[in-house]
């Protein structure tokens, strides 16, 4: 794949599938050692465009190539550390297209674009080609909403049920001493359960936001509820910012695209952004396709989500870019910012459930929440990771210095490259405080699979388990990959991976969840009910498990009491 640089991950081993476009995807053969990876770079066609780079100065073009050439090996077992170039690298694992963006000491320096917005296409990536940022919006929201609270529209830490208008958080036990508010929404504290976002094909219905609040038809996710004492505790909720979402137009009157606009994207330059859920016809042609995992572009080139707030953000690495080095300006108190500097130290400092948490053993450091950003502890960083289907992308900066990188990518599989691009930009930079992540049993685990097969990866997962190493110590690795392995209709190899997990980990409901969901796709419908009755077992209540379980099992009528009329 001649000047392509990109991530991610892909299984299978499919040749010459057509696209939606009408091309030829990217040619997938099975290799069985490292003789083999290398050999992936006739994966893609010769023709491939010469990266678009855009280039601040000829010292910028340098240290852009130190990055590109600096990607540190990996190690494999039993075998050298894989260590591949950034277009080998694309090619293993699939990844049509890639977008980074650097800037350092308050300036952007350099963005390129590698490889192509559609599998299988001759479109090339340039530095103005839009991704889908997915919860990376989170952060933009978190902004808006900080802006207009200093203007006094609204404050962060009074009941949202008095600011909502077209709907209001149903109260519970749970919200009967402390409130959901702003500030707990936004550093995922307010105790709302997590409702992934789903995303909606063009030919699906698409349901508005108080549907999706209420877990109304055509909504494919449950009713948004609370689930744990606002304030006590850390929890991830997408839901939480389809609640902000409903309150900024509730309260300023504008499709929330519009007020995301005026509020901060406008304000930040950022010209080739929009939170416009669908994303209009006029900029299609400016998109990347979503590439699933085993490289075939998603039905319908991506999908839409009405959760705006938490997931319908597209732009492209320069964009966010320039909205990192806003923050980090306001930050350093620079006038005419989006934030003012107190502001701006709220948003970047842990959040009330967030100043609980400890440091964690080991060379990597837990993370927590400031208003909206991820906020790694005793590390100089903040940032923000995004994962919608199809896409990947991550923003890293440092406020103290005006410097940090986004990478964005139309693959799934791109969260596996992201990591030695990220350690490659951060080494030739020489920035401080940012440690760089072990690679994970997950990506061990992963290439395994892609190089040996997947009974190889389990024989390896099993053995080191039984070594008690941390890094296999919980079903996480197995089920992320259990899950891939679904996405691309690899049913039975899932299916091998979640009875794995559940014969290492039995006393987690998760991995007999999963475990079902494999059963189910493999039209084992009985094993699937004695999964997910241990699931419940294990979590008794969980909503979504009863879900999965009334659908294979109905429960039965109501006895209608003697003398009752139906």
């Amino acid at each position: 794949m001649q000047g392509t640089d990109v991530t991610r991950q892909g299984h299978g081993n499919t040749v010459g599938r057509t696209s939606a476009s009408g091309g030829k995807r990217p040619r997938r053969v099975v290799v069985t050692g490292l003789l083999g990876a290398l050999a992936l770079s006739v994966l893609t066609a010769a023709d491939t465009p010469e990266p678009a780079t855009w280039l601040a100065n000829p010292e910028a073009q340098a240290r852009m190539k130190r990055v590109e050439e600096g990607l540190a090996p990996v190690p494999i077992p039993d075998e050298k550390p894989l260590r591949l170039s950034l277009e080998r690298w694309m090619a293993l694992y699939a990844i049509p297209g890639l977008s980074i963006a650097v800037f350092d000491q308050g300036e952007l320096v350099w963005a390129k674009g590698y490889g192509v917005k559609e599998a299988g296409g001759t479109d090339p990536v340039t530095p103005e080609t839009m991704f889908q940022a997915a919860s990376i919006g989170k952060t933009l929201t978190a902004v808006a909403v900080a802006h207009h609270a200093e203007q006094g529209r609204w404050s962060l830490d009074q009941d949202v049920n008095k600011l909502l208008r077209t709907w209001k958080v149903p109260d519970n036990g749970f919200t009967k001493k402390r409130k959901v508010t702003l500030r707990r929404l936004l550093s995922h504290s307010a105790g709302v359960a997590n409702h992934a976002p789903q995303g909606y094909l063009p030919t699906q219905t698409r349901p508005t936001l108080t549907q999706v609040l209420e877990g109304s038809a055509p909504s494919l996710t449950p009713p948004v509820r609370v689930v744990a004492e606002p304030g006590s505790t850390i929890q991830y909720s997408n839901a939480g910012l389809a609640i902000v979402q409903q309150l900024m137009v509730d309260q300023l009157g504008l499709p929330f695209p519009r007020l995301m606009h005026d509020t901060v994207l406008s304000p930040l330059g950022m010209a080739h952004s929009t939170f416009e859920q669908p994303l209009p016809s006029h900029l299609a042609t400016q998109a990347a396709t979503a590439t699933r995992a085993d490289g075939a572009s998603l039905e319908g080139r991506w999908l839409t989500y009405p959760e705006m707030a938490a997931a319908g953000l597209w732009t492209t690495p320069s964009d966010l870019a320039r909205f990192a080095l806003g923050v980090s300006r306001a930050w350093a108190g620079e006038p005419g910012q989006v934030l003012s500097q107190k502001m701006a130290k709220q948003v970047l400092s842990p959040q009330e459930a967030s100043k609980a948490v400890k440091p964690s053993p080991g060379p990597w450091q837990r993370e927590v929440f400031g208003l909206g950003f991820r906020l790694p502890l005793q590390q100089a960083w903040f940032g923000h990771g995004g994962w919608s289907d199809g896409y990947r992308a991550q923003l890293t900066a440092f406020a103290s210095s005006g410097s940090g990188f986004v990478l964005m990518a139309n693959s799934d599989n791109a969260a596996f490259l992201f990591p030695l691009i990220a350690d490659s930009i951060v080494a030739t930079y020489g920035w401080k405080g940012y440690t760089p992540k072990p690679v994970s049993s997950y990506v061990v685990v992963d290439l395994l699979v892609r190089l040996r097969g997947v009974d190889e990866a389990l024989a390896w997962f099993r053995a080191r388990h039984a070594t008690g190493a941390p890094d296999v110590a919980s079903p996480e690795v197995l089920d992320a990959l259990g899950h891939a392995m679904r996405s691309m209709d690899k049913v039975a190899d899932a299916v091998k991976v979640f009875e794995t997990n559940a014969a290492l980990f039995p006393g987690g409901p998760e991995v007999h969840t999963s475990l079902g969901d494999a059963y189910v796709d493999a039209k084992r419908e009985q094993d699937a009910v004695t999964c997910y009755r241990r699931a419940l077992e294990l979590a008794p209540g969980d909503p979504e498990v009863r879900a999965r379980l009334e659908k294979l099992v109905p429960s039965p009528p109501a006895a209608t009491p003697r003398g009752a009329h139906r």
